[in-house]
């Protein structure tokens, strides 16, 4: 059910050390994906921590059971990379949502264009989309109080671990507020202990509620699942 946790999951000709320092530019994501995506090898979606399987009682249920008069509902999944969750949440949700999966890394988002072109939809009236998108701008693709529900799987993770990235892990957290409706949802996954996670959602999103639930254990590795609403949701 799950992958191997972020660290010893990357393959790449340079040190896992330096990759992770450089894990906040662009070029570092084109190169992992070129890297990890031989023409000779049949395409596989790379998934950061676990798959869609883990999470799927975490997700559909918001999505399933929304009352929000919109639709399609929508979803984004930033930092998407190869992974097929986004895939998997348009395959499997019996409501309408228009899923849009974004990638700083254009490799990242042709390879995903190529090979999840036939994913059939759970609602007839269900989109889904590949977009090159950086998250730090989020405003540039999706207008104030637009988005029904965000999922970032390792995206905030791999920002806080870079070098210079903790500046732009805060602008991506205000920029996913700023997007998501009243009553929407932005979902962090990530392997950080609540003890780190917590303070820093809620010093950096004052104005949020911000929650937090065990997804599972791999290899003594705790996952956590942090639920994030704006706070006039009436949301935990």
């Amino acid at each position: 059910m799950f992958a191997t946790s972020l660290n010893s999951q990357l393959y790449v000709s340079r040190s896992t050390a330096e990759m992770i320092e450089n894990m906040d530019k662009k070029a570092t994501w084109d190169r992992f994906y070129v890297e990890n995506n031989s023409k000779t090898s049949p395409f596989k979606n790379f998934e950061w921590f676990f798959g869609f399987e883990a999470v799927q009682n975490i997700i559909l249920p918001l999505l399933q059971s929304s009352t929000s008069l919109q639709a399609p509902l929508q979803v984004l999944d930033i930092g998407c990379g190869t992974s097929a969750l986004g895939p998997s949440v348009y395959r499997s949700c019996s409501v309408p949502v228009r899923v849009t999966c974004g990638d700083i890394s254009p490799v990242a988002v042709r390879l995903m264009q190529e090979h999840a072109r036939d994913v059939p939809p759970g609602n007839r009236f269900s989109q889904l989309e590949f977009v090159e998108l950086d998250c730090t701008q989020l405003h540039k693709h999706f207008g104030p109080s637009s988005v029904d529900l965000i999922v970032d799987k390792g995206t905030t993770d791999a920002l806080l671990k870079s070098k210079q990235g903790k500046t732009s892990a805060g602008l991506v957290l205000k920029q996913c507020l700023k997007a998501l409706r009243h009553s929407g949802s932005l979902l962090q996954f990530s392997d950080e202990d609540p003890d780190a996670r917590l303070v820093w959602l809620e010093t950096e999103a004052r104005t949020a509620r911000v929650g937090v639930h065990e997804v599972g254990t791999l290899r003594g590795v705790c996952y956590f699942c942090y639920h994030v609403t704006p706070h006039s949701s009436g949301q935990h």
